[in-house]
């Protein structure tokens, strides 16, 4: 792989990083919480050298830069629409794992005539419906997070991370029934959001695919060949 280079869009109160590789329909890659467009290096040089694809880092990841109270899947949103405003894309693809999944609907609600087809990967639209002894293990490290704080030890990124994972996006199921845009979505066999949550998305949202992948968990259906081929088919068709 070749080396890596960062650009950085500013907006009124964030800098956000991101990589930009290959030719053709762009397509945007956001990735999940705690991750960074680092997670997208494959997509970007091996994968998916036929669209001209963005990486993009989200307010309190990786390489962009802001000073927030708080996170929220609505405002990742909005940033990438300003982001493409800044940069003259008028047509995006995107695809989104986990929270990027979850701020690809959100685009899909905002932006449709911008974002004409979205792959979400492992979305959730409320916080309750990730697997119990996953969000008892979210619950608990903010706990101690937050003790480790009160010690004076920089926590307070790490908390905002969490308290993003333990809050519901922002979307109704009214909201998802209204969404136009055309939307894939792929799930885990062993992924930290329920089968029967994510199914019910894919019912909610007018014309959604849905398909299970077999032998994969949340964080590795990304690298899966079958997640590629799945996603490679569905941007081309």
């Amino acid at each position: 792989m070749g080396k890596w280079v960062t650009e950085y869009v500013r907006l009124p109160d964030v800098r956000i990083a991101y990589r930009q590789a290959g030719h053709g329909p762009v397509v945007l890659l956001l990735h999940g919480n705690s991750e960074s467009k680092s997670l997208f290096a494959k997509y970007q040089q091996v994968y998916f050298p036929m669209f001209h694809t963005y990486a993009v880092d989200s307010r309190g990841h990786g390489e962009t830069v802001s000073g927030d109270e708080a996170y929220s899947i609505g405002q990742f949103a909005d940033d990438i629409i300003a982001f493409c405003g800044v940069l003259g894309i008028s047509k995006a693809h995107v695809i989104g794992t986990s929270d990027g999944g979850n701020i690809a609907l959100h685009l899909a609600k905002k932006a449709p005539k911008t974002f004409t087809k979205l792959v979400a990967i492992s979305p959730n639209y409320l916080a309750a419906e990730t697997v119990d002894w996953t969000l008892t293990l979210f619950q608990t490290m903010k706990t101690v997070l937050v003790a480790i704080g009160k010690l004076g030890l920089p926590t307070r990124k790490a908390i905002l991370r969490f308290n993003l994972m333990l809050t519901d996006i922002g979307l109704s199921a009214q909201d998802l029934a209204g969404i136009r845009t055309k939307v894939r979505i792929l799930y885990a066999e062993h992924d930290l959001v329920k089968e029967s949550h994510i199914l019910e998305i894919g019912r909610l949202i007018p014309d959604a695919g849905v398909r299970k992948m077999d032998g994969c968990n949340h964080m590795t259906i990304c690298e899966k060949k079958e997640s590629i081929a799945d996603i490679t088919d569905y941007l081309r068709g």
